[in-house]
């Protein structure tokens, strides 16, 4: 016992210095029960590393510990585990001694703890070399499970340094047939070895192809893997991968044509790449007769439909080269032509109506009846010509007038009441913090707050606790001063409040917050910021020194603005109360109150008159009076951007606290600097609209800068506030019409459909001027501001929901400003996506029946060639001239 005793400390020591060698001679020489009298010590030192820091002598130790611990269990799931073990990971033992001090076990053991190994996931980061010794010291089958497999593709692909090549050492492995096998079955395997499956004649490709060829790999198996992970599809990666390996293996017609049907499905789903592989070698069994007309009709039939247009014009041009070799395949392939008329590009539909054209004569009435019946789907230009030059019968080709589709325009939607019980406020504020929310939902829960504090403040603060608990300050070491200068530069909208309901902020730093405001820089941002912040401030500083019994700015309506009547009653139950209404709530409900109803305004002044008291006397004065007017507007210019300068808005009474009176500040260009302090917060910027409801304009001018950068900068996310500008009420001017223009042009899928839908919505509400803003879009594409391809897409988009019309009026008053420039320079620097943007105004002007002209169309359409602007033009022209209604 005593020298079992003397063995364990020896190789404690020696793990804890850290000598391998001597670890591993102690090891060698015991047997299995000395082992397991071992791992206890051993596992207590891994808790004590674990806890130390990661200073030099637990570094030296990991290496010893990690072998020691792997050859003292006698279990292989235990020696697995204490193997991949996260803590041991990054300072393991090399292979090489792991391989030595396990070798000695049993060959059904070591081929346990290999197979182990190999089904742990990659992000375990087994090595390779440690699972192949394995491996090859039991003799057990090789593992084919991910782990194994990328390892081996890895260890393969990167022992360059020997001398020899891919193709060397994969002949020399006795497993090369089951690993190779293998690979076609890990999923997203291409996203992880693209990398290393490289060109050149030292490549996997040509390493396996050379293989399939001398036999080694079972070349029909091979081919119908490759084929059948490409048919899977999966990752961009993989489909590169298993594409240039099955171009690498040099099918013979008679494999291409033996899978015919898989062609066929690759053609109409797989991925761009090998859909146009697929394609080729279909086209050329078409074009040797080795395909029928109905396969290729077939085939026709799924690559129509595609989106890639150089796919969809090739399959054209194959159905052409078909027509000529076999006119007799007409019946067949004339309606698989036709179906191309539904296509979404008119370039790709008068292409399919050009080749019906050629070879439709003779055609029996069967296939004209068929190619009929498709020209429904043709653009209205094209579909006149269809019925004319094809002799097809017009009477049911006879189009209804146009009518505009527009979505309905949004109704004003009521703020409801605050949650009764302070465990439903709680989960409303959880849910607020957790995903953030509109006007309406921030208002009631702020309300709420208020509330629930001025009738039980520790009851609210007691269902508030598991729902802050995440919060980075509710835990926080009140010693530092981190949570009071977090709250003194910003209210972080409800935490502020939240904070001084657990008592985590001081009164002072509410008291300074709420008499001084923030100390904040003079942005372009600040003047509704400061506003929206100052009530934030002041109603937590009630909660601490005076309660609230409710706010009066809370909104009636989910756009901000506020019933008169409603806030007459709230004034007069604070009066019931003896409540003392705070300053800035006070001042934030006069700017809500809805005032354009002037028979509900001038009853509820002579009601808040009649109250006698001075908040009532300031509404009643407020309600009769003129409202500040708009400030006056100018444009300036900052490289290729057009941005406003807003001038004093006039009006603003002189009793208003100091941080509502800057709202009246003007706005210069310089201010909007790049970036300032609440550049971040874009959830704060969708309620800076219920700050000055029915002033959008104020607030669009503000935010001009950063819904210019969506389009100039490529920035993402800026114009997620243009739907809530277009459903803001109040007048939608020049500010507004710009910051649409701007995100039409955003480099960003998701900030062009922010700005479709807020040009759908301006349009449904009757307050869309399309000629500003097609004048405005013109300027910016001529400056450079915005791409006429990005905007081609946007207005495309608007176009497909049914407003044809508006966007015609749009893109009306926008091309003659590019139409200029082309006619003047000859190829403008605009001149990209040009040839789009006019796709889309012929499609419009059809649909529409639009006539009249159009400046500078001319000199485009006239000139040389048929590239997609100069045929666009001329489809423009002619609509024009002629006028089409879909």
């Amino acid at each position: 016992m005593s020298g079992a005793v003397s063995a364990n400390e020896a190789l404690l020591r020696a793990v804890q210095a850290g000598r391998m060698g001597e670890a591993a001679g102690l090891l060698d020489g015991m047997t299995d029960g000395e082992r397991r009298a071992c791992l206890p010590a051993l596992k207590d030192l891994r808790k004590e590393l674990r806890a130390a820091p990661w200073d030099a002598a637990s570094r030296k130790a990991y290496p010893a510990l990690h072998a020691a611990g792997a050859a003292c269990h006698t279990g292989a799931a235990g020696t697995a585990t204490w193997l991949t073990a996260a803590d041991l990971r990054w300072s393991q033992a090399s292979p090489g001694v792991l391989l030595h001090v396990l070798g000695d076990r049993e060959r059904d053991w070591l081929g346990d703890v290999a197979h182990r190994l190999a089904e742990r996931p990659p992000l375990a980061q087994v090595p390779y070399e440690l699972m192949s010794g394995l491996v090859r010291l039991s003799g057990c089958p090789v593992p084919t499970t991910e782990t194994y497999v990328v390892g081996w593709i890895e260890q393969v692909g990167s022992l360059w340094q020997r001398g020899d090549t891919i193709l060397q050492r994969l002949r020399q492995d006795p497993y090369t047939a089951e690993l190779v096998a293998a690979v076609f079955e890990i999923p997203d395997i291409g996203s992880r070895l693209d990398w290393l499956f490289g060109d050149g004649p030292d490549s996997w490709f040509n390493a396996l192809a050379q293989l399939t060829r001398e036999g080694t790999l079972d070349r029909k198996a091979t081919v119908d893997a490759c084929v059948a992970r490409l048919l899977r599809g999966g990752v961009p990666s993989d489909s590169r991968v298993f594409l240039r390996l099955l171009t690498a293996l040099e099918l013979t017609r008679d494999e291409e044509r033996e899978r015919a049907a898989d062609w066929l499905a690759l053609a109409s789903d797989a991925a761009s790449t090998v859909a146009s592989h697929a394609q080729s070698v279909l086209g050329s069994l078409a074009l040797d007769g080795e395909l029928t007309p109905r396969q290729l009709a077939e085939m026709s039939g799924g690559v129509l439909f595609r989106t890639e247009k150089k796919l969809v014009r090739a399959q054209l041009v194959l159905l052409g080269k078909a027509l000529r070799r076999d006119p007799s395949s007409a019946a067949e392939l004339l309606p698989a032509v036709a179906q191309a008329f539904g296509h979404e590009d008119t370039d790709v539909q008068e292409r399919a109506l050009k080749l019906v054209e050629r070879h439709l004569t003779g055609a029996s009435p069967e296939v004209r009846g068929e190619v009929a019946d498709a020209a429904g789907e043709l653009s209205p230009g094209l579909r006149l010509r269809a019925t004319e030059t094809l002799g097809l019968d017009g009477a049911d080709q006879v189009p209804e007038p146009y009518a505009e589709l527009l979505p309905p325009a949004p109704e004003p939607a009521r703020v409801p009441p605050a949650p009764d019980s302070a465990v439903e406020l709680a989960e409303e504020v959880g849910a607020l913090l957790a995903s953030g929310g509109d006007v309406a939902a921030f208002e009631r829960t702020l309300d709420g707050l208020v509330r629930h504090g001025y009738r039980d403040r520790d009851a609210l603060a007691e269902a508030l606790k598991p729902v802050v608990s995440r919060l980075w300050w509710v835990d926080a070491d009140p010693q530092y001063t981190s949570v009071e200068k977090y709250f003194r530069a910003d209210p972080h909208g409800l935490e502020v409040v939240l904070a001084t309901l657990l008592g985590q902020v001081s009164t002072a730093t509410l008291h300074r917050a709420d008499q001084h405001g923030p100390m904040t820089d003079p942005c372009v941002h600040s003047a509704v910021a400061v506003a929206f912040n100052a009530r934030l401030w002041e109603a937590a500083h009630r909660l601490r020194a005076d309660p609230l019994p409710f706010l009066l700015a809370t909104p009636t309506w989910g756009s901000g603005l506020l019933e008169p009547d409603e806030l007459v009653a709230r004034l007069d139950e604070y009066r019931r109360l003896g409540a003392r209404p705070g300053e800035a709530d006070f001042t934030q409900a006069l700017l809500r109150v809805r005032r354009d109803d002037s028979a509900a305004a001038t009853a509820a002044a002579e009601q808040a008159a009649a109250l006698g008291t001075a908040e009532g006397n300031r509404l009643a004065l407020w309600l009769t009076t003129d409202g500040p007017s708009m400030p006056r507007s100018s444009r300036r210019t900052s490289g290729v951007r057009i941005l406003l300068e807003l001038g004093e808005l006039d009006g603003l009474p002189g009793e208003f606290p100091p941080a509502f009176r800057r709202l009246g500040r003007p706005v210069g260009l310089f201010e909007a600097r790049a970036y300032c302090a609440h550049y971040w917060d874009r959830a704060e910027r969708h309620h800076w609209l219920a700050v000055v409801p029915g002033r959008r304009e104020l607030v669009a001018a503000r935010l001009l800068r950063e819904l210019s950068s969506v389009a100039v900068e490529g920035t993402r996310g800026d114009a997620s506030v243009l739907p809530l500008l277009a459903e803001a009420p109040g007048e939608a001017g020049e500010a507004v019409h710009l910051g649409v223009a701007y995100g039409l042009g955003a480099r960003h899928p998701e900030d062009r459909l922010s700005a479709v839908d807020a040009l759908l919505v301006l349009a449904a509400r009757g307050q869309l001027d399309a000629e500003r803003l097609g004048a405005d879009l013109g300027q910016l594409m001529h400056r450079g501001a915005v791409k006429p391809l990005r905007l081609a897409e946007s207005v495309r988009t608007a176009a497909t929901t049914g407003a044809y019309g508006t966007v015609w009026e749009i893109l009306r008053a926008a091309l003659p400003v590019l139409l200029a420039d082309l006619a003047t320079d000859g190829a403008a620097a605009s001149a990209r996506g040009f040839g789009e943007l006019l796709t889309v105004a012929a499609e419009c002007a059809e649909r529409t029946g639009a006539r009249g002209c159009m400046a500078h169309l001319e000199q485009a359409a006239d000139r040389r060639g048929s590239s997609r602007l100069v045929t666009q033009a001329r489809r423009l022209r002619a609509t024009l001239d002629h006028g089409v209604a879909a």
